[in-house]
């Protein structure tokens, strides 16, 4: 969003309270760099806020995109039989034994940046590349956690890839997306010739409830790059909280389709009855969902609401970076003992090709630990690892290994890096551990009391090291760990439940204090001298933070907050407004210390009705009433011209801070 210079805005007061000129800030003020010419905002008073039912766009299928971190897929089901939903055709390629309902977050991309292939496909033909000709290519994997770990994302944010070059973030989504879209709607013209191409396809893309509102926007972006819908038709695509989309589809579940791992014993006791979790659940009963995926680690609490089993919110989504990726650093790490980290990281930058297939040895591996496994593992180095390593050190990795103080890791005569059973599970110590003091930390919060159960999702969620420790942590006290049959698809399967019906999750906790900064009358003992602003005889104090909503806040879907705004200057077509954000509730000034710009909100206004002004006469005043929706996925905003009823184009861009 660009800055307007000479841009202004005033609040309406309400009553007989007179206008007032737009009011600079003094100088030296933080809004004088930050302002972009606005004047501080007085809000109108506003009536308390409105429940409004969102408005359903017409389609005949949802489709729904898990964006995983390590591995990703689609589902879809028809409006006709929303229940009924139908997984993506199995990928080709891919490992031998795993099942392949999903396929790896990796993108090729050729040495001109021209789009080559995604999933299985990608990685198998860089796999096959000539290492000399691999290093020109672009493969990207994993990348999903840059966007949720990058402090400052834009539109202009770049991913490197194996190779060490780099490209925009937005284009490389947007190939990945256009990848899920074309695959998708083949399928879905093969299986219904006759549906129409327009306005038929509801699009649900799923992001972890932790991300802020700049990264949810950033993948809006990228759907919009990638042509799933255009910006016109925005409301035909869906953001879908990846533990709510879980939650969603587990209170759906069949008894028998979960295992409890307090028992270990599927089938056995009320695990065999043929009844939904939600139909043996009681008015307000609570159950937390933890998403453990490839990247993060993410917790959401509900509180089942009958007699229609929609979902309340009972505190804001928390978590971490605590996900299977985790794993993955922590065995580089032993590498770098063993190897030397200047190795690896030459290695990894010269040998890209090779460092990826490493990285699939131990992810299968990965995949066979358990907690009360005997046998070690072996784990295959690459020829060329071998060879590079020799020409680098002069010796080879044998003698490496003998000289290195890793003393569970060991040479096989196969060939092979040799790793005891207590050796692997060490490696999930730091990022199991993790996970268990998140969901700990939730359960002891006081609006989560009285939860019995937790449902552990996720693809993270398939190993047996993690299910045994969250349920030797957690079992004490209680609390009934279950597990889905089909755990990894959860949440693949929930987002297009929540694509047929999104207005199944009816109140959310806002994670954040939102609000504007503006001008309040000042009050000698209330307010502090230095934020005293004398214009024309009157006295305000300045950078006063409005609130719009408080964090923790429970928010209804449609809940609308109202704010009227008149433009200063007549014939004004452009109204910006910052918006800030903090953690804490009680913020009494946009410069308080937590307090950070966060995204701006802008009018765009047409010509104002009427002819020209009689001699001496002022400007009639123009009044732009904003209704914004903290109870959604995102962040809404809608704009109505008071005096010709006509909606005016609003958004708030979380992207351009």
């Amino acid at each position: 969003m660009l800055a307007v210079p000479e841009m202004g805005l005033q609040g309406l007061y309400s009553g007989s309270s007179p206008e007032r000129s737009p009011v600079p800030s003094p100088p030296g003020s933080p809004r004088t760099q930050e302002s972009c010419g606005i004047a501080p905002l007085t809000p109108s008073q506003s009536p308390k806020p409105e429940a409004r039912a969102p408005q359903q766009a017409p389609f005949s299928v949802v489709v729904a995109i898990d964006f995983g971190t390590t591995s990703s897929g689609y589902a879809f089901s028809f409006a006709s039989d929303p229940e009924a939903i139908h997984m993506m055709r199995k990928w080709e390629g891919g490992d031998p034994g795993v099942a392949h309902q999903k396929t790896p977050t990796c993108l090729l991309l050729t040495p001109e940046g021209a789009f080559h292939s995604f999933g299985y496909t990608a990685r198998d033909y860089y796999h096959d590349l000539d290492p000399e000709e691999a290093r020109d290519w672009l493969y990207f994997e994993k990348f999903k956690m840059k966007i949720h770990s990058a402090t400052d994302l834009t539109l202009k944010t770049q991913l490197e890839a194996v190779n060490g070059k780099k490209m925009p973030a937005l284009e490389v989504f947007a190939h990945a997306l256009r990848f899920f879209k074309e695959h998708a709607l083949q399928e879905l013209r093969d299986q219904c010739p006759s549906l129409p191409e327009k306005d038929t396809v509801r699009w649900v893309l799923t992001v972890p409830a932790i991300w802020k509102q700049p990264a949810k926007q950033f993948m809006r972006e990228a759907a919009y790059l990638a042509g799933l819908v255009s910006r016109e038709d925005a409301e035909q695509l869906l953001i879908a909280l990846e533990p709510e989309a879980a939650s969603v589809y587990c209170r759906k579940l069949r008894l028998h389709q979960l295992v409890d791992l307090s028992s270990r014993a599927p089938g056995s006791g009320r695990l065999g009855e043929r009844r939904s979790i939600d139909s043996s659940f009681r008015q307000g009963d609570r159950y937390v969902v933890a998403d453990c995926g490839g990247g993060t680690v993410d917790l959401t609490v509900h509180q089942l609401e009958q007699p229609h089993g929609t979902l309340k919110e009972l505190y804001k989504a928390s978590g971490g970076p605590c996900g299977a990726v985790g794993v993955d650093l922590a065995f580089e790490q032993l590498l770098g003992r063993i190897f030397g980290e200047d190795f690896i990281a030459t290695f990894k930058r010269q040998r890209p090709a090779a460092w990826v297939d490493l990285t699939i040895a131990f992810e299968a591996r990965k995949r066979t630990a358990g907690p009360h496994r005997a046998g070690a593992l072996n784990i295959s180095l690459p020829f060329s690892f071998i060879d590079f390593y020799r020409k680098q050190r002069g010796h080879n990795v044998e003698t490496a290994l003998r000289r290195s103080s890793v003393n569970f890791v060991k040479w096989s005569s196969q060939g092979m890096l040799r790793m005891s059973c207590e050796a692997m599970n060490d490696l999930f110590q730091p990022t199991v551990s993790g996970i268990i003091q998140h969901i700990e930390a939730l359960l002891a919060r006081p609006e989560v009391q009285g939860v019995k159960l937790l449902f552990l999702v996720g693809g993270f969620a398939e190993s047996a090291v993690l299910q045994h420790a969250v349920q030797a942590a957690l079992g004490a006290r209680g609390l009934r760990v279950v597990v889905p049959h089909d755990v990894g698809l959860t949440i693949l399967k929930g987002a297009v439940l929540f694509g047929q019906a999104p207005g199944v999750v009816r109140v959310r906790r806002s994670p954040l204090t939102y609000g504007v900064g503006v001008l309040n009358r000042f009050v000698a003992g209330r307010h502090p001298p230095d934020k005293l602003l004398v214009r024309d005889g009157r006295r305000w104090c300045t950078d006063v933070f409005e609130r719009f909503v408080a964090a923790e806040q429970s928010v209804a879907l449609g809940e609308e907050v109202l704010r009227s705004y008149c433009p200063a200057r007549p014939g004004q077509r452009r109204v910006l407004i910052n918006l800030y954000c903090c953690a804490a509730e009680d913020a009494r000034f946009i410069t308080d210390p937590g307090v950070r710009k966060c995204g701006a909100l802008s009018l765009e206004l047409e010509p104002a009705e009427g002819g020209p002004h009689a001699a001496g006469a002022p400007p009639s005043r123009r009044e732009i009433r904003t209704a914004m929706q903290f109870g959604d996925t995102e962040i809404k905003v809608t704009a109505v011209d008071v005096s010709t009823n006509r909606s005016v184009r609003a958004a708030i861009d979380f992207l351009s801070n």
